[in-house]
């Protein structure tokens, strides 16, 4: 089982074990390949020690990956927080940031709902 940026890649075709690391998809993956030599449709565990240190190599000069990417963006959004702007204060109430619509659905970013007591209709 190879391993790559920290992730143990599973025995699938190169192209697609590659997107089991945090930042790279499909598109990335069979650029990757593309310029190691690698061949897309080979699995895993068919490839050899060198090929292994030839994506390992390129993930590492060329991408942002896992641990560093996390960190950027959980720094970008912390920074949307501290600058007070409209993203960041839907970021900070647990709101869509995105501009959908919040009346109805909505229920991943606001958890489930929260029954108001005493709210009944006029007659």
């Amino acid at each position: 089982m190879a391993r790559i940026a920290g992730i143990d890649l599973p025995n699938k075709p190169v192209a697609i074990a590659l997107t089991y690391i945090y930042g790279i998809g499909r598109s990335s993956a069979e650029a990757i390949c593309d310029k190691t030599g690698v061949a897309k449709g080979a699995r895993m565990n068919e490839i050899s020690a060198e090929d292994v240190n030839k994506l390992r190599n390129v993930i590492e000069n060329d991408y942002k990956v896992e641990g560093r990417l996390r960190t950027e963006s959980s720094l970008n959004v912390k920074r949307l927080m501290d600058i007070g702007c409209y993203r960041g204060l839907r970021h900070r109430r647990g709101l869509p940031v995105r501009g959908q619509r919040t009346r109805t659905n909505a229920r991943t970013r606001k958890g489930r709902k929260k029954t108001v007591a005493g709210k009944k209709r006029a007659v």
